[in-house]
């Protein structure tokens, strides 16, 4: 699994005109799913999300995670996180994994999320043209993978 985290003060996700979901100050995580993956990886990456200190603290230093700063997560599905373009102009998504694999392992890694961190997790829909809105704050971004 990939993931690509962002520090956000505000994000949101819409889908034909509509709000799906959407967070104030936390992390909007772009997460993207290979043929490997399982839910070994889901739980790694998920426990590791929880826990990164990416906020700063009083003294101004990165110290304190999402539960410190009563955070929330925007995760979304990003199969393109997958893609090669090494060879021409046109990536390969050969990478990716299949919806029918991908879809049921977002869905396990945001429950992860909220049950076993207790964070309140919005998201996108899955397969879905999405429109994401993201207030960037830093700029804080940093890629994870499992």
């Amino acid at each position: 699994m990939r993931a690509v985290l962002q520090r956000v003060s505000y994000a949101n996700v819409s889908v034909d005109g509509r709000i799906v979901g959407q967070i104030d100050r936390g992390l909007c995580v772009l997460l993207g799913v290979t043929h490997s993956d399982g839910q070994a990886e889901a739980d790694w990456l998920a426990d590791k999300i929880a826990g990164i200190r990416l906020f700063e603290d009083g003294a101004g230093k990165m110290n304190l995670s999402l539960a410190d700063v009563g955070g929330a997560v925007l995760v979304i599905s990003q199969f393109t996180l997958y893609g090669d373009a090494r060879k021409g102009r046109r990536p390969s998504f050969i990478d990716a994994a299949r919806p029918e694999q991908a879809e049921p392992l977002v869905d396990y890694f945001v429950e992860r999320l909220r049950r076993e961190h207790g964070l309140l997790v919005a998201t996108g829909v899955f397969g879905a043209m999405m429109k994401v809105e993201i207030h960037n704050d830093g700029p804080v971004t940093l890629m994870l993978e499992r």
